[in-house]
């Protein structure tokens, strides 16, 4: 041992992060382990390696007895009172004597085994610098670098100190990760096992999608905005269920944003995944109701005890409200922890559906129009023809005028001199002079 070797266990330590005190403690072990086993099997061995100058010495632990021990294997570790008494007059029975040992005795296999304790050590001693690192940041969100993918489609991501793996369930559907990508990542657990620490990491957890909106939103970052509940399926679809601790704050407003500025922050994260803002209330029927929205749905029958819904749908809704491949509802349920039955209703969701369905029912709407208007002509303009009967010569005289032909009989004559006398009543009113000038000339 010299200073080259304590230099490089320096490098070490600070390449890896490790402490250099608990790395040269490792050693030591490492050395002793390998002189008990290979070179003096059955003997107490301690090593001693100076942390300046990298002097290494080994020493032979033996206790004082009075008497022998029975077992052969305790006896090599012992040596009795009166041998002792021989080499320090002021030992006592109990006692620890140290007996230097030559290194020089140090094998080529002792060397070998010490090598392979030494790195077990320091990879033990990493595991557990991980360990302690990230015990407590369960729950968090970190930013890692996508240090590798396996053939299992497992990504393995790189967070600084330690190695995180993000197994095909935790990842976002449909997204592609490749050797250098910096993503964010929820630390879903982190366990210690015989191989080290476990940390596993997710893309997919609820809660990647709660601190981005908080990083995106500041009434949600400062608490004016709550989020209640919150149902996702990673790449697809989510619905988050807010509400406003103050009566001026809009909750849905100020998590869409000025022309949903502020959602499309949060979903460019997620790979354009789309987030449902509903409004979360505390009557349990109600809440059902928004969490199956955009479908408009009818009666909600809620029993609370068994945590179940029965929601009445009508026929026009059914489809919306079930969503693609079941998304909807699924994620209603996951929202509300309500068990949801849909059945099928044949009333009208609204107003609109309400007059739909009416026009819908008549067989011909534009003939059932037009005799409404006929009906409304006559009952202005008909309501005298049922009370007087209708004079025949009238009614063939108003026939003829129609048809362009000369009015006959006495009603012919009463019409030609009525219209006599109004053209001679427009021609006095045109020209006052002209029947005395005529006169004259006569």
């Amino acid at each position: 041992m010299n200073k080259e070797f304590i230099d490089a266990l320096n490098m070490m330590a600070a390449e890896r992060n490790l402490d250099k005190e608990q790395l040269l403690l490792s050693f030591e072990e490492a050395l002793e382990h390998a002189f008990e086993r290979n070179v003096m099997p059955g003997r107490r061995i301690e090593v001693d390696v100076d942390p300046e100058s990298g002097e290494m010495e080994v020493l032979e632990i033996r206790k004082v007895v009075a008497e022998p021990n029975e077992d052969e294997e305790e006896r090599e570790k012992e040596i009795l009172l009166d041998d002792a008494l021989e080499l320090d007059p002021g030992v006592e029975v109990g006692m620890e004597m140290e007996f230097p040992v030559d290194p020089e005795t140090f094998t080529r296999i002792a060397v070998q085994t010490s090598k392979q304790m030494i790195t077990q050590k320091i990879r033990e001693a990493e595991r557990t610098l991980v360990y302690e690192e990230y015990k407590d940041r369960a729950g968090e969100i970190v930013t890692g670098v996508v240090a590798r993918v396996d053939n299992k489609r497992n990504v393995f991501v790189d967070l600084g100190k330690g190695e995180a793996i993000m197994p095909p369930r935790e990842q976002i559907q449909g997204e592609r990760y490749m050797v250098g990508m910096r993503v964010k990542v929820y630390v879903a657990s982190v366990e210690l096992g015989t191989r080290g620490p476990s940390i596993l990491v997710s893309r997919a957890a609820g809660e990647l999608l709660t601190y981005l909106m908080k990083q995106e939103i500041p009434e949600v970052a400062d608490g004016t905005v709550e989020l209640k509940a919150v149902a996702r399926e990673a790449g697809a679809r989510s619905k988050v269920a807010v509400t406003s601790t103050s009566p001026n704050v809009d909750p849905i407003g100020a998590c869409i944003g000025h022309r949903g500025s502020r959602i499309q922050a949060v979903t460019s994260e997620l790979q354009r995944e789309r987030v449902d803002i509903i409004t979360w209330d505390p009557n349990p029927r109600e809440f059902i109701r928004n969490a199956l929205s955009p479908a408009k749905v009818g009666t909600i029958d809620v029993d609370a005890e068994a945590m179940q819904a029965t929601v009445q749908v009508p026929d026009d809704q059914l489809s919306l409200a079930i969503g693609k491949g079941g998304q909807n509802v699924r994620l209603a349920v996951k929202l509300t922890g309500y068990k949801i039955d849909l059945e099928a209703s044949e009333t009208t969701s609204d107003l609109d559906a309400a007059m739909q369905a009416a026009a819908t029912k008549m067989d011909d709407p534009f003939a059932a129009q037009e005799g409404t208007s006929r009906a409304a002509f006559d009952a202005l303009f008909g309501a005298g023809d049922e009370e007087a009967p209708a004079d025949p010569d009238a009614v063939a005289s108003r026939e003829e005028a129609a048809r362009g032909e000369e009015p006959v009989g006495a009603d012919a004559e009463a019409e030609a001199a009525g219209d006599a006398a109004t053209e001679a009543a427009f021609e006095d009113a045109v020209d006052p002079g002209a029947d005395a000038a005529d006169e004259e000339t006569s």
